[in-house]
């Protein structure tokens, strides 16, 4: 008969250590174990492997499906509240699901087959669980082979930088642009983002590599602002891990702001929920010193996350990025749009600018223009181009209507 193994990652741990301290953390584990030991037969077995990382084996199973209960109800009981007295907490599981001897014939290629399932369902957006399929083996080899090029791409230049417009809905004139890296790969040609980002981060190459983003991005804004437009404002993307303590420092991005002669206003730095959630102290810290060289601040993919209020009137945001998902909906008296407005006039009150981002219609547009919207972005205006391309676009008398 077969066994299955359930390889289990408590999402969010970290942000609850950070949040509430490591014994409340270890309480919390605690109370999933339980609450995993009683979802399972007594023949099967519930072991913790480390960290958060839990693994449950079920044995005599006639279907390899039998687990898919025990899975689905597992996911609904994490995600319930968990009493940790004076604190709750809420997290979720990413579930991994292997089958002996189906997927593997000895222990080690069960773990790493489980392991590969478990990481399907984090990128999956955790919460959900995932089966090992022979792919996630061709993929694990194949992001192998990457993470061994993207080692080298820096070194060897292989990074690009292209830059979307950010459009003044009202005027339509153009004097932001957000930094969008490539990776021009020798064999395999441009690689978007979505490929290699979350590499760079699991090997934390993201560092260095955002440390370079920073540095060409600054150039090209000085070098626009001097000889095209005075008030050009750059934004760039950093990751949660730019902001550990070990990372370098925002002092070392400042400093190179002042060899280029540009003040701090010539860049924005984008920053997302997660990151909030996993920087801990150290993001405060960083926020504060943007602040006092004049670095304004986006906080991306708003509308879709956990963002409290308090957290944008205690942080310093300049700007709130409305999520393309939610603009991609935008109709007339649609749910869709009065979230849009009512994030809108939240941020105006907070004394924030907007920017929609993935704008691709002319509906949305006016839409966006009637909620009051300052900013829009997306294929309606402009693709991500090379520095040459939109330098050619600024130089233009262009402007959209």
């Amino acid at each position: 008969k077969r066994i299955a193994l359930l390889f289990i990652d408590i999402d969010n741990c970290k942000a609850i250590n950070d949040t509430f301290g490591r014994g409340i953390g270890d309480k919390l584990l605690i109370e999933a174990a339980k609450r995993m030991r009683s979802h399972i037969r007594k023949i099967d077995t519930v072991a913790r492997l480390g960290g958060n990382e839990f693994v449950i084996i079920m044995g005599g199973l006639e279907s390899p499906y039998q687990s898919d209960q025990v899975a689905s109800k597992l996911l609904k009981k994490m995600a319930e509240p968990f009493d940790l007295g004076y604190d709750v907490a809420f997290i979720s599981a990413s579930i991994g699901i292997t089958i002996y001897p189906h997927d593997a014939s000895n222990s080690i290629g069960i773990l790493k087959n489980g392991d590969r399932a478990r990481y399907a369902a984090k990128r999956h957006g955790g919460n959900n669980f995932q089966y090992f399929t022979p792919i996630m083996q061709q993929c694990a080899l194949s992001r192998l082979s990457l993470i061994n090029d993207l080692r080298s791409a820096l070194p060897k230049r292989q990074f690009r930088l292209h830059y979307q417009p950010i459009v003044n809905l009202m005027s339509g004139d153009i004097y932001k642009a957000e930094a969008l890296i490539r990776w021009q790969h020798p064999t395999k040609g441009l690689i978007s983002p979505i490929e290699f980002i979350s590499i760079a981060e699991e090997s934390g190459l993201i560092v260095d590599i955002g440390d370079w983003v920073f540095r060409e991005a600054s150039r090209q804004s000085a070098r626009w602002r001097a000889g095209i437009h005075p008030h050009l404002q750059i934004s760039i993307n950093t990751s949660p891990l730019q902001y550990k303590s070990e990372a370098p420092s925002a002092k070392a991005w400042l400093e190179y702001l002042q060899t280029l002669n540009i003040p701090g206003e010539a860049i924005a730095v984008e920053i997302t929920e997660r990151t909030l959630m996993e920087s801990g102290t150290t993001i405060d810290e960083t926020l504060l010193a943007f602040r006092d060289a004049n670095i304004q601040v986006s906080l991306d993919d708003f509308g879709t996350g956990h963002s409290s209020l308090s957290t944008l009137k205690n942080l310093d945001i300049d700007y709130l990025k409305i999520d393309q998902l939610l603009v991609g909906k935008l109709a007339i008296n649609s749910d869709d749009l009065a979230l849009c407005e009512a994030i809108i006039v939240m941020a105006h009150k907070l004394g924030l600018k907007v920017i929609a981002e993935g704008v691709e219609t002319e509906q949305q547009r006016e839409l966006l223009l009637a909620a009051g919207c300052d900013y829009g972005q997306g294929y309606l205006f402009a693709k991500p181009l090379t520095a040459i391309v939109f330098e050619a676009l600024l130089t233009s008398p262009y402007a959209y209507p």
